[in-house]
């Protein structure tokens, strides 16, 4: 006998399997175990952050006050000046200017009356999600003027009535600071409020009046939402990109990202207005602002806690080139440069470094290990490349071992993409990030766009990209954008970056998060509301390869050809040696079955079973809801039709799936010189 060697073995379908009598015409695919190509990235497949859809303030950031410091445009935007019982008083807003130019807003409430209470109610982001039995945080920076007036806060139903205990506050000092008390729900409420009253005669002043859930995801201290956080987690991504996007850009430079605006005190980060506040007007939010308590400190700790690499983008000197196309003059650079090597010194720097320094003052003094970073977002054309070229300069001298992502412009194809291509690759960019935001033909249609790249040349980070299809006539929900049909196109496509995977070494979906009631862009990967969130079926596509991501490449050939579309198939294939897997992804986008058969080789030997995860739904519009956030959702199941070294399937219309076997590699034979077999090493 021949020596074994045992080996764990999976296989990833994009497809559907029955156990269906197999017709005549089985197609033979050929997966060649024993011939692994080119390496995948451990950084393969990531997620792409950008505070859109309320995907921040109001979504992952578990604030649930807004407009805590009074900084938006209008002062008391969320709130209402609430009193009872005899009592009255006012708020006068007060500007520190200079004194605290990041947060001057504050409060003065004056209580006019002994008895009696006057206060503010916030409405929060469209409501406040409150579970019962919950504790939540409530903290304030109050000064004392004059009198002994106390907070008592609360929360109320979206009818008004009380539904959590009683906290209060007392003992205020003439000084500045943090005071804090818990309280905790007695209803569950989608769309609570929150009551924070005064009472007793005298003035107090009063900023960042903000109110967290105590259960956050790791348990940190005004941290993330539990279930927002876990859902990437799950992904298992690669690498985390933030913090967008066009919201890097800016409608102009003054309304860019600047990441220095996000670190250090909450209370000393400057607040935005958010770029998508009023970007579509037929989206328009007037309440949406970014308080940056979700900042670059928060996104490197997230990236650490999932395991991924950090992947921050930063401004070019240029603003989004559809808005006011504001560039910054390439003598005046400087300042912007500064700012990318600076959150190199951040992330990594020594605890001597003034912004080492910082980040250990935040909690937490390792380094992050940055080993990435972003210039620009979509930018084009001349300008771009001239300001790229100081920027790659500036961090190739001090940072040689720094990797940069640079922009591809907003499309797959065209002048402006063309251009870029080549200069860019005439300059040796490391990565070229391209985005498609397409029907989902074109992504099938595409699914062997990289099969000819040059791969000597710069690598692909797809960084955005989405399957967007017509809304359905008569479609009410949210959510109707993210269809079935969309997310099977999206996982043809995907089995073409995987294939190409020395060329394509990062891609990320886009955009991630959005609030039903509260978006600007669809299609998304999750959405939520106050209290729930649901998993899109583009979400379990993601899942799916992310999760099964391997370490190398092997080919997966019908008639001694790729599939990318023929016969309505598409595949892909790789091996994980770490633990001993193949993971073959094989999707099939027409509407009818179609009996397979795995071929693995004769040196590749199934001896048990296996499990079988499947995706899959009859209608190619179906979407997952709030309400029914599983109508389409990955089910396992055991698979028992392994045969020798072949597995038969029969792959179900619109389908994706994962099948796992166990399977022994045998090792080849060599007759020697007296006629006998004797087993050799490859």
């Amino acid at each position: 006998m021949p020596f074994v060697k045992k080996i764990t073995f999976s296989v990833v379908f994009c497809a559907f399997l029955s156990h269906a009598v197999f017709a005549q015409d089985v197609k033979q695919i050929s997966i060649l175990v024993d011939k692994p190509t080119v390496k995948v990235s451990p950084n393969m497949w990531g997620i792409f952050f950008e505070d859109i859809n309320f995907s921040a303030d109001g979504g992952l950031y578990a604030e649930l006050v807004k407009n805590r410091s009074f900084e938006f445009l209008k002062p008391l935007m969320g709130w209402k000046e609430v009193k009872g019982e005899g009592g009255s008083g006012n708020i006068l807003i007060i500007n520190r200017g200079k004194e605290n130019e990041n947060n001057p807003r504050f409060g003065r409430v004056k209580v006019k009356s002994a008895s009696g209470y006057y206060g503010l109610e916030n409405e929060g982001f469209r409501g406040m999600g409150i579970e019962k039995g919950k504790t939540y945080n409530f903290s304030v920076l109050a000064r004392k003027g004059e009198g002994a007036t106390k907070i008592k806060i609360h929360l109320l139903s979206a009818d008004g009535k009380v539904i959590s205990d009683e906290a209060t506050l007392q003992g205020f000092t003439a000084q500045w600071a943090k005071y804090s008390v818990s309280l905790t729900a007695t209803a569950t409420e989608a769309k609570a409020h929150f009551a924070v009253l005064f009472e007793g005669a005298g003035v107090l002043d009063v900023d960042m009046l903000s109110l967290f859930p105590k259960d956050t995801w790791k348990g940190r201290t005004n941290g993330l939402r539990s279930d927002l956080a876990q859902l990437l987690a799950d992904l298992k991504p690669g690498f985390v990109r933030f913090p967008g996007g066009c919201i890097v850009e800016g409608r102009d430079l003054a309304n860019r990202y600047q990441w220095k605006k996000t670190v250090g005190k909450v209370e000393d980060r400057e607040l935005i207005i958010n770029r998508w506040n009023t970007e579509f007007a037929y989206r328009s939010a007037p309440d949406y602002f970014q308080s940056y308590g979700l900042g670059f400190f928060e996104y490197f700790q997230l990236a650490e806690d999932i395991g991924a690499e950090p992947l921050p983008i930063l401004n070019c000197g240029m603003a989004c080139q559809y808005n006011t196309s504001e560039v910054a003059p390439l003598d005046q650079l400087n300042p912007f440069i500064q700012d990318a090597l600076d959150l190199v010194e951040f992330a990594n720097g020594p605890v001597t470094t003034k912004w080492g320094k910082l980040r250990a003052a935040m909690g937490h003094p390792k380094p992050f290990n940055l080993k990435m970073m972003g210039v620009g977002n979509e930018q084009w054309d001349v300008q771009y490349l001239d300001r790229y070229k100081l920027f790659a300069k500036a961090l190739n001298a001090k940072y040689p071992e720094l990797k940069l992502v640079t922009s591809s412009g907003p499309s797959p194809s065209g002048d402006k993409f063309d251009y870029l291509q080549k200069e860019l690759r005439e300059q040796k960019a490391n990565f070229l990030d391209e985005h498609y935001y397409q029907s989902p033909d074109w992504f099938m249609q595409n699914a062997s766009r990289y099969d000819n790249y040059d791969r000597k040349s710069s690598k692909i980070f797809a960084g955005e990209y989405a399957a967007h299809i017509k809304e359905p006539k008569g479609a009410k929900e949210s959510e109707a954008m993210n269809a079935w049909v969309s997310a099977l196109a999206e996982a043809a496509f995907m089995t073409g970056l995987e294939r190409n995977a020395d060329v394509v070494q990062m891609a990320s979906y886009a955009p991630l998060l959005a609030h039903v009631e509260a978006w600007q862009w669809r299609p998304d990967l999750i959405w939520f509301d106050n209290l729930r969130s649901v998993a899109t079926p583009n979400y379990y596509v993601q899942k799916l390869f992310a999760n099964n991501k391997g370490t190398d490449v092997v080919p997966a050939l019908m008639d001694g050809k790729i599939l990318a579309g023929k016969d309505s198939l598409y595949s892909s294939a790789v091996i994980d040696k770490k633990s001993g897997q193949l993971l073959v992804k094989l999707v099939n986008t027409s509407a009818k079955e179609m009996p397979v058969k795995l071929n693995l080789g004769d040196l590749v030997l199934v001896t048990s079973n296996g499990s079988w995860t499947e995706l899959t739904s009859a209608n190619s519009l179906d979407i997952n809801t709030l309400d029914e956030p599983k109508k389409i959702y990955p089910v396992t199941k055991d698979i028992n039709t392994f045969h020798k070294t072949t597995v038969p399937v029969v792959l179900k219309a619109r389908s994706v799936n994962v099948i796992s076997l166990a399977y022994s590699m045998l090792e080849p034979l060599k007759t020697n010189s007296n006629g006998e077999n004797k087993p050799v090493k490859p």
